[in-house]
């Protein structure tokens, strides 16, 4: 939250605004050198006047996956002020105006008037227009990025009886409503990583308005990947580190994860790892298949992070907009066969991490049960974020079997929790998730 000075200027500055009048004074600024106090920006860049027209909240900040936003109070989430402020002023997009990306009305310093007809508070919900006169190439592609929503839309109308994501408008509209105020609000434009922050951060404008080309890692990008990207990135949880690439080269997400990637291509794909832009070991590590013994062998078995990541983190069975995760965050490990090999050819055995869904995800929505639940597994395919060169399964005497393949001591079978089992599995997701369980698919002498 932005700190201001002592009371007794704040109310000096209110009370000089209300004997002088909203157009006696100026505010340095624009090509003239000043700006208008009965304007966008005259309001916009007056602490006072945003704290003595602010309306408050009448809802409570976001909250998701990540626990509760935090909160900026109204005006400051508005104010133009700072080194980011200072930046806008000296960018092509100051240029443009106020109401040429917000519309509204720009001549006036009363708020209701200034914030009338064809106002728009976020602009880049209409990215195609707002944006797309100078970015038109990044417009074009992002209806397919991975960042509005496409696979998990795609999951949430196919496990209601419809064919994917194509279908999602589909839906009864007070299901739509439910993804919208609760799963879209990590699901965002333009703006929540270049200019606001997300809301899930407290919302508002990160830089007085500075346009971020590069977004910031820990307050855009894992604000929103908090619970499992960021978590395990930054080596949260007890007892793990964080990722050998943050650690040892400094990297932030767009080294890997890069505009291509996060813009989209253009090309519609069913979900993030059918995606043709997704970063993949190999574009760093070349000559992995033969670089030792144990990546010889096991190549084309598994995804590098079956021996090279750590427990990460995991929770389920989420009532949307009722009692959230009702299998509360916890850390795991389980290697499972691939439940998209299609998509992932060559892997027979990859790490999966559980979801969020449960059949009656959508109950506080109107939607008692999902229509065709079972057409999805209950665990996904994951790849996560904590890669270390030397791991439990990695860092061992003698043969690395030791560390993952099943075996007997006495009693006991060493390893077998590393596997996910139908006695794993919950009733509910048996039907769902019981055909990528290793029952009956690892070699028979480890377990006799």
């Amino acid at each position: 939250m932005i700190k201001r000075g002592p009371r007794l200027i704040t109310v000096c500055l209110v009370a000089a605004w209300i004997f002088a009048g909203c157009t006696s004074y100026t505010i340095p600024g624009k090509d003239s050198g000043k700006i208008k106090a009965n304007s966008c920006e005259g309001c916009h860049t007056d602490y006072a006047r945003l704290i003595e027209v602010h309306s408050p909240d009448t809802a409570p900040p976001a909250g998701g996956c990540g626990g509760e936003a935090p909160h900026f109070e109204p005006y400051d989430r508005v104010y133009l002020g700072g080194t980011g402020y200072d930046s806008f002023k000296s960018s092509g997009h100051y240029g443009i105006g106020c109401t040429g990306c917000h519309d509204g009305n720009g001549d006036t310093g009363e708020k209701d008037l200034a914030h009338s007809g064809d106002w728009i508070s976020s602009p880049s919900i209409f990215y195609e227009e707002k944006c797309g006169m100078c970015h038109q190439e990044v417009t074009d592609n992002f209806l397919t990025s991975l960042h509005n929503g496409t696979g998990q839309k795609r999951k949430v109308a196919m496990r209601s009886g419809l064919s994917g994501a194509d279908e999602f408008d589909q839906l009864p509209a007070h299901q739509i409503e439910g993804y919208n105020n609760n799963c879209a609000i990590c699901h965002g434009t333009c703006g929540n990583c270049h200019v606001v922050r997300p809301a899930i951060g407290g919302g508002g404008l990160s830089k007085g308005h500075n346009f971020n080309k590069t977004p910031d890692m820990l307050n855009v990008c894992i604000t929103c990947h908090t619970s499992r990207g960021g978590h395990a990135y930054l080596g949260v949880a007890s007892g793990t580190k964080p990722d050998v690439h943050l650690t040892e080269m400094g990297w932030d997400c767009i080294v890997c994860h890069d505009g291509h990637e996060l813009h989209g291509d253009g090309k519609p794909v069913d979900q993030r790892y059918a995606y043709t832009e997704l970063p993949e070991c190999e574009n760093c590590h070349t000559g992995l298949e033969s670089s030792n013994d144990y990546h010889t062998f096991h190549y084309s078995d598994f995804n590098c992070q079956v021996c090279h990541s750590q427990d990460y983190n995991n929770c389920g069975s989420c009532h949307i907009h009722g009692d959230g995760a009702r299998i509360p965050a916890y850390m795991d490990f389980k290697i499972a066969l691939n439940p998209i090999p299609d998509i992932k050819e060559g892997y027979g055995f990859v790490l999966v991490r559980r979801t969020l869904a449960a059949p009656d995800n959508w109950e506080k929505y109107g939607v008692d049960e999902y229509a065709n639940f079972d057409v999805h597994p209950t665990y996904n395919f994951t790849s996560p974020h904590n890669i270390l060169r030397w791991t439990e399964r990695t860092e061992v005497e003698g043969n690395c079997y030791l560390s993952c393949h099943i075996r007997k001591e006495g009693d006991s079978l060493i390893n077998k929790d590393l596997y996910l089992w139908q006695a794993d599995l919950l009733e509910w997701e048996i039907g769902a998730t019981g055909h990528i369980a290793v029952d009956g698919e690892l070699p028979l002498y480890w377990t006799k």
